[in-house]
C-alpha cells in the first residue's frame, strides 16, 4: 500500500471527483440527446402521417359501384375520375351489362353510388338510377324520361340530369355535360336566359328550348 500524504489524498480525491462528475455529465448528456432524437423522429413521423392523410383526402374519392360488373363494392379513385374509371376498378362489366344509356365520361364525386344495369333490366324497362349521392335519395343521373311525360313537363335546368337535358331539342351529350359543369362551377342559373352563357348554346339553340325549360 502506498502511503499518501494528507495533501496527496486531497489532490487524489479532487481528481476522482472530477472524473466521476465528467462521467455522470457524459451519460446524462447522451441520454438527453437520445431522448431529443427520439422525440424529433416521432414528431417527424406524425407530421408525415398527417400530411399523407391530408394528401389522401384531397387527391382521392371513394365511390360504390354495383350491378352488372365483375366486382361490386367500394372503390377508391383519383379526384375528377369518370364512370369508366370506376368500371375499370370493378374489373369491367359483365357480358349481360347494358351501358348504352350511361355516360361513361360522367365526372364522379366522393360518396356517389354507380349502378350498371343488365340488358334484361333494360328490356323490362325497369326504372333504374345510374348514379346517386348520399343514400340514394338525391338522383344525379337517371334514365331518359318517356317522351309522353316530357311533353307536359318543363326541364328544370338547375336540377336536371344529363339524360333529362338531352331530351331538349339541340342538346346532345357534350352540351349537356357543359351545362352540368357550368352549374358545378358557377352555381344555379338565376334566369333561363343565363343558359346562353354556356359554351355551345347560342341564340338560335336557346330559342328552341326556352319554352321547354324552367329554373
Amino acid at each position: 500500500m502506498y502511503n499518501f500524504s494528507k495533501k496527496q489524498k486531497i489532490i487524489l480525491g479532487i481528481i476522482i471527483a472530477i472524473i466521476v462528475g465528467f462521467v455522470c455529465y457524459y451519460v446524462y448528456a447522451r441520454e438527453e440527446v437520445n431522448t431529443s432524437s427520439i422525440d424529433l423522429e416521432n414528431n417527424i413521423d406524425k407530421q408525415e402521417k398527417t400530411e399523407e392523410k391530408e394528401q389522401f383526402s384531397d387527391d382521392r374519392i371513394v365511390v360504390h359501384i354495383s350491378g352488372a360488373v365483375n366486382k361490386e363494392g367500394v372503390v377508391e379513385l383519383k379526384v375528377d375520375s369518370r364512370i369508366s374509371d370506376a368500371i375499370d376498378k370493378a374489373e369491367g362489366v359483365r357480358e349481360d351489362a347494358s351501358i348504352e344509356d350511361i355516360n361513361l365520361a360522367y365526372k364522379l364525386e366522393d360518396g356517389m353510388k354507380i349502378y350498371i344495369p343488365t340488358r334484361q333490366e333494360k328490356e323490362d324497362k325497369k326504372e333504374e338510377t345510374y348514379v346517386t349521392t348520399q343514400s340514394g335519395v338525391t338522383t344525379v343521373q337517371e334514365e331518359r324520361r318517356e317522351e309522353t311525360n316530357n311533353q307536359n313537363t318543363k326541364v328544370n335546368i338547375n336540377t336536371a340530369t344529363q339524360t333529362q337535358l338531352e331530351t331538349l331539342p339541340g342538346i346532345g351529350p357534350s352540351t349537356a355535360i357543359k351545362i352540368l359543369e357550368y352549374r358545378k362551377e358557377k352555381g344555379k342559373f338565376k334566369k333561363i336566359e343565363d343558359l346562353k352563357e354556356v359554351s355551345g348554346i347560342g341564340e338560335a339553340k336557346f330559342n328552341k328550348v326556352k319554352e321547354l325549360i324552367s329554373i
